[in-house]
């Protein structure tokens, strides 16, 4: 009396596939907004920081990550050094530069 009989629907099944699709659509939606929020600004930034860092040469004004500003006196491989002060001169890595600054900034402060 209460009990009816059960279908199965077929895969193929108009009905079936498109609320399979339909239940997946948020999740895909979410992460086609996360790769275009955060991840692909995030790879430009690299990109850029990479570039700024493969074209430091002498006498470029820079700013440390710890906020140190100074010229640029000579640049290796992996390290840079610059002068802070007059005759005062310190190495950090190049991947300490943060800020390339535009020239004469330094003297104008």
């Amino acid at each position: 009396m209460f009990i009816t009989n059960a279908y199965a629907q077929s895969p193929l099944d108009g009905l079936g596939l498109s609320s399979n699709l339909t239940s997946f659509l948020p999740i895909i939606l979410m992460f086609v907004v996360l790769y275009f929020l955060m991840i692909r600004p995030q790879m430009k930034r690299q990109k850029e920081q990479k570039s700024m860092m493969d074209a430091l040469a002498k006498n470029d004004e820079v700013v440390t990550s710890g906020g140190i500003l100074g010229k640029i006196t000579k640049v290796s491989e992996a390290y840079v050094t610059v002068e802070i002060a007059n005759g005062t001169e310190i190495m950090v890595q190049k991947a300490a530069i943060t800020t390339l600054l535009p020239k004469g900034t330094i003297k104008a402060m």
